[in-house]
């Protein structure tokens, strides 16, 4: 394979025990860049996200997508011959992935120590709630638990309406790519010390590292942050403003940005105002100046303020929902798109890697796989024999 079209990853394989959202993530990240992900479902049922509709000719849609570049093995690590066939993979793995409930994996003789001690250059990371240590560790702990213990939710939303969490699973999503981080880091120092080691990720602390502007408010005065719709915790403008036609985000919170909005919208006025002379001071009078911004912005339609800023070099951009996203001019212009193929469900378009690089770009090879349909393969190439196979993973009969 030429290595140019084979990701920066190529040449490590990766064992994956995932289910739902982090973990798949996290290796999904690493199946981009060129990693062999073989993730190790349970048979019949396998990850739970196969059952998340909409569904494609039986196939859950997101699983497809989640799961991209993936090879799915079916195996049953609670059977002696299913847990001999998963460690005589992880001998020769690169890199383990779980996010199962602490301590399932060690319950299942399939531990860090199990492992290591068959493998001692193995990379094994574990994504789990609340960690794997500490006195929350034993609890479920799902994607909104974690925002709302984090923090997240507390400032998320709009003043005086109930709690709100992210759009989407962040802390979820985060700590998937906090593992895939920590993988490639942890792959790059084995190569000076030749030992692999543990990782454990959160998704509570992947929900707290985000609180950036909230840590120096606090830990500086005390403050404690609340919601703030869509403006900016310390700067101003720096939000969602109404239009005519709808809303559109501004971001005149510099000095350049705050004079060149103000002449391309007509606000000299607001220019000129001493209330407003600074981003913090635009920002302690911020009842009086959103009001007066929007009694402008409210006579033009979003077009027109994204087409005036634009041309004053402000930033700006229209609120897009998906169907806008999903076939945005830029977007497909950058080739962000692509199709993959799938043996059932056909044609799959899949979102792409935010990750460009100039000589390795990143994987473009399949959608998530049907369930277990590489398990014979891959278990042959680990050296099981036909009768070890049969005993695993047997050929359906005819019907």
């Amino acid at each position: 394979m030429d290595d140019t079209a084979a990701g920066p990853l190529a040449g490590i394989t990766v064992l994956e025990v995932g289910v739902f959202m982090a973990g798949p993530f996290g290796t999904m990240q690493l199946a981009d860049l060129g990693a062999r992900v073989l993730k190790v479902e349970t048979p019949g049922s396998g990850d739970q996200t196969r059952a998340t509709g909409p569904h494609l000719e039986g196939e859950s849609s997101p699983f497809l997508r989640l799961n991209r570049n993936k090879e799915s093995l079916a195996l049953d690590l609670k059977s002696a011959a299913g847990k001999a066939a998963f460690l005589r993979l992880a001998e020769t793995a690169d890199v383990l992935v779980e996010n199962l409930r602490p301590g399932a994996m060690s319950r299942l003789g399939l531990g860090y120590e199990d492992l290591a001690a068959i493998n001692p250059q193995l990379i094994y990371a574990s994504a789990s709630g609340w960690g794997q240590d500490g006195p929350l560790s034993s609890l479920p702990g799902l994607d909104i638990m974690a925002q709302a213990r984090s923090g997240l939710m507390s400032i998320t939303g709009h003043p005086g309406m109930p709690p709100a969490k992210v759009g989407v699973p962040i802390c979820d999503l985060t700590a998937g790519l906090y593992t895939a981080l920590s993988i490639t880091a942890a792959l790059h120092e084995r190569t000076r010390s030749g030992r692999g080691q543990r990782i454990d990720v959160s998704l509570l602390e992947s929900g707290v590292s985000y609180a950036v502007w909230e840590a120096g408010a606090y830990f500086a005065d005390g403050t404690v942050g609340g919601p703030n719709g869509s403006a900016h915790q310390n700067q101003a403008p720096y939000q969602a403003v109404v239009s005519r036609d709808g809303y559109v985000t501004i971001g005149a919170n510099t000095p350049r940005n705050w004079e060149a909005f103000c002449t391309a919208l007509g606000l000299d006025h607001l220019r000129e105002d001493p209330r407003y002379s600074s981003s913090w001071e635009r920002l302690q009078h911020k009842d009086t100046l959103i009001p007066a911004i929007e009694q402008r912005t409210g006579e033009l339609t979003t077009a027109e303020v994204v087409e005036l800023l634009n041309a004053a070099g402000v930033p700006c951009a229209p609120i897009s929902d998906y169907s806008q996203v999903f076939t945005d001019e830029h977007l497909h212009a950058r080739e962000f798109f692509w199709d993959s193929e799938h043996d059932r469900a056909g044609t799959i378009e899949q979102i792409g890697s935010p990750m460009r690089f100039s000589r390795t770009p990143t994987v473009r090879r399949s959608a998530g796989p049907s369930l277990g349909s590489d398990t014979r393969r891959v278990l042959a190439e680990a050296g099981l024999t036909p009768e070890e196979l049969d005993e695993v993973a047997p050929v359906p009969a005819d019907d």
